[in-house]
């Protein structure tokens, strides 16, 4: 009976020290100690050769308009001008030009500002995530960061440098994408 007990007791306090050490999975510790939630994924991304499922790592999404665009699929740099001018220079840098032409109106590839879009998908800007970052059929290759060369996981554009040319590209248009 006393070893009963003792065992009993014993698995009480496994049962105890194992619910201290679990924590709730939609919170995530911040620096100082606070929680916030952690980025929750609604939007599901496909690719825009073949529509399949296109897994996108959401570490990635690290800033606040990428974590809100992983969620909702709406981009908050839309008519932001400091976003605007980022995402202009990160066009250049790229060499996006070289295709698209220096306002994005299409050169070799096409125009990108609408209201006519090669993929009709780019009138959002889920679409148009989905179409840089991972290719299309037609041409262009990936540019998503660890994708754009898949022997430099560090080379590529990021989610949010990516939201900020899409920013730049709906300036040029009476199309927001969030619609």
């Amino acid at each position: 009976m006393k070893q009963l007990s003792l065992s009993a007791m014993l698995v009480l306090m496994l049962s105890v020290l194992s619910a201290c050490n679990k924590s709730d999975s939609s919170a995530e510790s911040a620096p100082g100690g606070e929680t916030k939630a952690a980025a929750t994924q609604s939007v599901e991304f496909v690719t825009t050769q073949d529509g399949k499922p296109l897994v996108i790592d959401a570490a990635l999404f690290d800033t606040p308009a990428a974590k809100e665009f992983f969620a909702t699929g709406k981009n908050s740099y839309v008519g932001n001008a400091d976003a605007i001018a980022k995402g202009k220079k990160v066009f250049q840098l790229y060499s996006c030009t070289q295709c698209h032409g220096p306002e994005a109106k299409g050169q070799v590839g096409p125009g990108l500002v609408g209201p006519d879009y090669k993929y009709p998908k780019d009138m959002t800007n889920k679409g148009m995530f989905e179409t840089v970052w991972h290719g299309t059929n037609g041409g262009m290759g990936a540019k998503g960061i660890g994708l754009m060369d898949p022997t430099d996981p560090k080379n590529g554009i990021t989610p949010d440098e990516l939201l900020k040319v899409i920013a730049w590209i709906r300036s040029m248009s009476s199309v927001t994408g969030n619609e």
